[in-house]
């Protein structure tokens, strides 16, 4: 009997898996070693890996084998392996930062056989000599660069929205292409692992808005996708922080009524939604320092 509800959970868990695993589009299945010991791992492993509709990620920790499922157009192995190692967990490509490693719970951990203690917050690519009895010794470090690698990208929105509330069409698109060049350049597996989450979540969004801007003058049809460039720096600038404080204000009358948010570094209001036709619209609803 109790056989009979082993076989029960398993199938319920197999048909679970292929129900998430047909949400993400361009699908792409691989199988992949990560070290570990425990269920605590297990779900720490799979929260850093999962990305709602582009990643699925499911450890055994009998095996120690992580089948990955991905969006082959939205990322790769390397980046999903790079925030699990960022989790502090180890794979045979890259390794955590030492000092991730010694927080984990005890349970949790494994042992680093043949993997040189790492000392800087550093993932780091472990290559492999083809030398008998040599020892897996990293030889490539990528060194984490702060949050504000992105600081360029804000202040190019800065710029974009400083043109709109001109009404300078011109100027916004040629300001929002050098956003998107900011966009593409930022080396996302350098973030911190939150920001690094939610920059997969929303860069595709980011270049498409970005781009849209820059395609046109049509100053009224900038601020339609402005409207959702706001949203989603607002949302990378509240977990990666500035370095300067940030207003985050709301105008009732932009999007038909709807309403409509944008950000500045100045707290008096100065509408990129209308210009000059109502400057003064709108206040200052949140303040992030």
């Amino acid at each position: 009997m109790k056989s009979i509800k082993n076989i029960l959970v398993a199938i319920v868990m197999l048909l679970s898996s292929v129900a998430g695993n047909a949400q993400i589009k361009n699908a792409k299945t691989e199988t992949v070693k990560v070290y570990g010991n425990c269920g605590i791992c297990k779900k720490t492993i799979e929260k850093a890996g999962n990305l709602k509709k582009v990643v699925s990620v499911d450890w055994n920790k009998n095996t120690k084998m992580a089948t990955v499922t991905y969006n082959s157009k939205k990322t790769n192995q390397d980046e999903i392996l790079k925030r699990i190692a960022l989790a502090g967990y180890d794979s045979d490509k890259f390794l955590a930062p030492d000092k991730v490693y010694k927080d984990l719970a005890e349970c949790c951990k494994y042992e680093r056989v043949g993997k040189i203690p790492i000392k800087s917050d550093a993932v780091v690519e472990n290559h492999t000599e083809s030398t008998k009895g040599e020892a897996q010794n990293p030889i490539k470090s990528e060194q984490m660069k702060p949050a504000n690698q992105i600081k360029a990208v804000f202040d190019n929105y800065f710029a974009v929205k400083d043109a709109l509330v001109k009404t300078d069409g011109a100027t916004a698109s040629t300001k929002s292409a050098e956003l998107l060049k900011s966009i593409n350049v930022v080396k996302m597996d350098q973030l911190e692992t939150d920001v690094h989450m939610l920059w997969m979540e929303v860069l595709a969004d980011l270049k498409e808005d970005a781009a849209r801007i820059a395609e046109t003058k049509d100053a009224s049809r900038q601020r339609d996708y402005f409207m959702t460039l706001s949203k989603n720096i607002y949302s990378l600038m509240k977990a990666s922080k500035y370095d300067e404080t940030v207003y985050y204000q709301f105008c009732p009358m932009a999007n038909d009524g709807k309403g409509a948010n944008w950000l500045s570094k100045d707290n008096e209001i100065k509408n990129p939604y209308y210009g000059s036709q109502m400057m003064n619209c709108g206040k200052t609803v949140e303040t992030i320092k």
